[in-house]
């Protein structure tokens, strides 16, 4: 044993304690392991650490299936005129904004992006992030910048977190001369997901070339495909149904990601469903961040149908969203309002979208805090769903690998009345 946390209160509400070694984890009824040290954290004889938990939440850690990572913190290099754009009305000037954000890819290289990408990852650790699939423009104007940067910074955090690469297409790859072959060179230097945003070429023929470009690569180098689908204000788009008949076709079942899918939000309930029922034939997970646009997937339906749905980041801080800090459940928070998860209940289905369902959405197995797991959790500073979402606060400690990758704690002091004022 090299890791022990005492008094876990697991979410089916038991009290026990967990022991680690060998980067796995062990359920063992309260106080079986070995005897509670008084607070705080102490040691056993073996140089085994031990955590008092205190009766405090024990969950897997947060999964963040959607993060622009090359972008973070930029929003002051482009200012909010896409940012007004993306999130007005129905986005139906979704693409206007993002030609309006390109404006960033001037001049920002790995130097100027290394730093803030740096920053993101560090939030994310500190918040109990420890998987995320980052997507990165790869295209004529921002070339291979973001990608050298994010794969810079990946290597620095390879041993606490877990970061996949999408090789994204930003401006197309039918409009975009060029970007398709930088795209597939992506994925020699250390990208690890085709990406793709079929709705931002200008006719459907130009769609489906997007959607075949991208499956047809992802088959023949055995990768994985995650594409943002539908995401404006356009019923008509149906890129979601493209991607989800190209994995069919292509042998890709369960290998596919869909992000945003917003304007599914506008389909007839008939249509959604048979939307639906193509979706749990390619095995295509889905991703939804209602916190950074008007329209949203239906992500309670999609639950109850059964197909893989989790909440993302998306942004932080860029020209799409002014907010953010890898802290799922801070967006768990957020969707509990936007989505109308509000009861007992709900508040769990909430906790799955960024942890459990979030790993099956990226194809991750194993990701729950079960008996032989692997050793990735966090210790919240609170006892009860409900205060974990309330606050949404950085978890006391969290565990990755089987260790403790950082400690989070908060010191309030309250003045005597005859004292003078803080200035």
């Amino acid at each position: 044993m090299e890791l022990l946390v005492t008094d876990a209160r697991l979410r089916d509400g038991r009290v026990v304690d967990l022991a680690v070694a060998d980067g796995r984890v062990r359920i063992h009824p309260r106080g079986e392991a070995a005897p509670a040290p008084a607070g705080g954290t102490a040691s056993l004889p073996g140089g085994v650490r031990v955590l008092a938990a205190e009766g405090r939440l024990v969950t897997e850690s947060a999964v963040d299936c959607h993060l622009h990572l090359d972008k973070v913190h930029t929003l002051d290099r482009v200012g909010d005129t896409a940012l007004a754009a993306y999130t007005g009305g129905d986005m139906g000037a979704a693409m206007t904004s993002i030609e309006l954000a390109s404006a960033v890819k001037t001049g920002y290289g790995r130097e100027q992006a290394l730093p803030q990408i740096r920053r993101a990852l560090t939030e994310a650790v500190r918040h109990g992030t420890l998987h995320l699939q980052a997507f990165v423009d790869v295209d004529t104007a921002a070339g291979l910048e973001g990608l050298h940067a994010v794969n810079a910074a990946r290597a620095e955090f390879a041993d606490v977190l877990d970061v996949r690469i999408v090789a994204f297409p930003q401006d197309g790859v039918v409009r975009d001369p060029g970007a398709a072959e930088l795209c597939e060179e992506a994925l020699t230097a250390g990208a690890d997901v085709v990406g793709g945003i079929p709705w931002i070429e200008h006719t459907d023929a130009d769609a489906a070339r997007h959607v075949e470009w991208a499956c047809a690569l992802a088959a023949r180098l055995g990768k994985r495909v995650a594409m943002l689908v539908d995401d404006a204000g356009d019923a008509g788009l149906r890129t979601t149904e493209l991607l989800a008949t190209a994995m069919i076709e292509r042998g890709l079942v369960g290998r596919g990601v869909a992000c945003h899918a917003r304007a599914l939000a506008l389909y007839p309930q008939p249509t959604l469903l048979r939307l639906a029922g193509l979706a749990a034939r390619a095995g295509l997970g889905f991703v939804s961040d209602p916190h950074t646009g008007p329209l949203h997937l239906p992500v309670g339906l999609f639950q109850q149908l059964g197909i893989p749905v989790a909440l993302g980041q998306d942004d932080i801080e860029d020209a799409y969203y002014p907010f953010g800090r890898d802290n799922l459940w801070e967006v768990a928070f957020l969707a509990a309002h936007l989505l109308e998860f509000r009861t007992g209940p709900a508040q769990q289905k909430l906790l799955d979208l960024v942890t459990t369902d979030a790993a099956r959405v990226l194809g991750i197995e194993g990701h729950r805090l079960a008996d032989g797991a692997a050793a990735n959790f966090v210790v919240h500073d609170a006892e009860r769903m409900v205060d974990l979402l309330r606050r949404h606060a950085a978890p006391r400690w969290v565990v990755s690998r089987g260790r403790v990758v950082a400690e989070t704690t908060t010191v309030t002091v309250f003045p005597a009345a005859d004292a003078p004022p803080i200035m």
